[in-house]
């Protein structure tokens, strides 16, 4: 370590003064600027400790504290284009909000709202009742309420149905899917006692039946959105559980995680469970997600029989986990387009971008090619090729989507140096690797020239 380097660093307030940094003192005060950069000073100060750092000027450390300022004072999220091939991306927010609902977000943000405000009454009102008669209506459900996402509503509903007590459910069902949730975990923390029956593979009646006991609460049945067990396997159908539920005196919970409401094989799709023929199958509480399927904000949503909604609302839990104007605010705009369905494909994004065309996407696959190679240049290879696509958010796992996709390779820079490229970009870029080519798939790209900003 050289010592002499820590006597050569500037004060806080040498630094504060220095012009390049007037700008942020206007913008966010003198205080901001000197605790950047006395950040900047204490980073360098251990830099020349540990022999890292061999020489200071005022420069450098100015140039440090702009880094500390720009990293505070500039807005952290960034506009993402995906085109990385899933259309339900979870690190990058899932669903794309159709037109609806983000012209409800700007309306519930610019002033106060009747969020828990009877306008006719003149007196307190309750928030879940600006998306409760949509839900009811679209799944045939006697209640509904709204939660902050999918995880929260299983949460609750076991809190209110269950604590202190049993719940079974089938090892298969036991799933995990990502950011590390897992069921049983969630069982556990919402303070009820997890009761394993069957195999991973083969579960029958009689496991069920059998485990029921004084301590038991209710069944729990939880779709496995998000993986296939195949071969040799038996599992209990909702209808079977409802059955012993009625038998047993028991309620019984489905968790179909990406919940649809629309019968997605009318487009070529794989069926998945409706949450109406959950309802219609008498189940007492099904959970579903906002942002997945169904094509909207993040939330989870909780429909079944009136009894057992309104001891969920009670819950004080529900106050920690409900959903804010925003949410709801979307989430009503979307419910309302499920209301005509013969515009519901092109109204919902989500639905538009998994149910497209193969001829659109392999057309707007070569007009992206163009206009790729007139941004990147000679030293960039630029092709079209067949690829596929998959929904994501832990939906439809064994679907894969054909798809087309620009194909880009170069003789002077790494594949992932391709990459890095396009998510440098503003707004980033969003592609895969595949192999030996950096892939940008055209599923859900409507604008092609969404993918050419400010490549350098």
């Amino acid at each position: 370590m050289d010592r002499s380097l820590l006597r050569e660093l500037p004060s806080v307030d040498e630094v504060a003064r220095d012009g390049r940094l007037q700008g942020f003192v206007v913008a966010h005060s003198s205080a901001v600027v000197m605790d950047a950069a006395r950040s900047a000073i204490d980073s360098m100060r251990r830099a020349i400790i540990d022999g890292t750092l061999r020489a200071v000027s005022i420069d450098s450390v100015v140039d440090r504290t702009l880094g500390f300022l720009e990293g505070l004072t500039q807005a952290s999220f960034k506009r993402i284009i995906n085109a990385s091939g899933t259309v339900l991306h979870t690190n990058i927010g899932r669903a794309v909000l159709p037109e609806e609902a983000i012209e409800a977000l700007k309306s519930a943000s610019v002033g106060n709202v009747n969020l828990e405000f009877d306008l006719l009454k003149g007196e307190r009102g309750e928030r879940d009742s600006h998306v409760e008669g949509l839900i009811t209506r679209l799944t045939g459900a006697e209640a509904a309420c709204v939660v902050n996402n999918n995880a929260a509503g299983v949460l609750i509903a076991l809190n209110t149905l269950a604590e202190g007590k049993q719940v079974i459910i089938s090892r298969g069902e036991l799933i995990e899917i990502g950011g590390s949730f897992r069921l049983p975990e969630i069982i556990k923390k919402s303070g009820c006692i997890l009761k394993e029956v069957g195999t991973t593979n083969r579960t029958h009646r009689a496991d069920y039946t059998e485990a029921v006991t004084d301590a038991t609460a209710l069944i729990l049945k939880a779709h496995t959105s998000n993986y296939k067990v195949k071969g040799f396997t038996t599992e209990v159908p909702l209808k079977g559980l409802v059955e012993i539920g009625i038998e047993k005196g028991i309620p019984v919970i489905e968790d179909l995680g990406s919940g649809s409401l629309v019968d997605l094989s009318v487009w070529g799709l794989p069926k998945e469970p409706l949450v109406s023929e959950s309802i219609a199958g008498g189940v007492d509480v099904v959970t579903f997600s906002g942002d997945k399927l169904l094509g909207g904000p993040q939330a989870g949503i909780i429909a079944g029989k009136k009894a057992f909604i309104e001891r969920i609302r009670k819950n004080p839990l529900k106050r920690a986990l409900r959903a804010g104007k925003l949410t709801l605010s979307a989430l009503e705009a979307v419910l309302r387009l499920y209301l005509n369905k013969e515009r519901l494909r092109e109204a919902i994004p989500t639905l538009r971008h998994m149910t497209r065309g193969l001829n659109e996407i392999e057309e707007a696959a070569i007009q992206a090619r163009g206009l790729i190679e007139a941004a990147l240049g000679e030293s960039f290879r630029v092709g079209v090729e067949a690829a596929s696509s998959v929904i994501g958010g832990g939906a439809l796992p064994d679907t894969e989507l054909s798809t087309w996709a620009v194909s880009i390779t170069s003789g002077k820079m790494s594949v992932e140096g391709i990459s890095r490229l396009f998510l440098s970009a503003d707004p980033a870029i969003l592609g895969r690797i595949n192999k030996d080519r950096f892939l940008l798939d055209l599923r859900t790209i409507e604008d092609t020239a969404l993918l050419v900003p400010n490549i350098k």
